[in-house]
């Protein structure tokens, strides 16, 4: 049975810091999050900042599904609103994250 994540929270993307972390404005309130599974190379981390700013600018639209907490920030998958453009898969399908996850 395949469909559409669950999503619990609605948001925009106002900074990508690096490849595994990004800070988003849920309407009045600013979260990190760390995305889950996200295991880019060091050598890929330019490659892979560029790729996540270019298909997700600040202001992008995005739902986000929680799936837990590390480090007092929140663990997530990250989907583009209206397009179902999960963050690390993008990654993964790019060739720029070696490991891709099913939660």
């Amino acid at each position: 049975m395949f469909g559409k994540p669950v999503y619990l929270n609605s948001a925009e993307i106002l900074q990508i810091n690096d490849s595994k972390t990004v800070i988003i404005g849920d309407q009045n309130r600013n979260l990190s999050i760390n995305l889950v599974c996200s295991n880019v190379n060091l050598e890929d981390e330019i490659a892979a900042l560029e790729l996540l700013r270019i298909k997700f600018p600040r202001g992008t639209k995005v739902k986000i599904k929680p799936l837990g907490f590390k480090d007092n920030n929140l663990l997530a998958k990250i989907y583009k609103l209206n397009e179902n453009i999960e963050m690390n898969q993008l990654l993964y399908t790019n060739k720029l994250s070696d490991q891709v996850c099913d939660k």
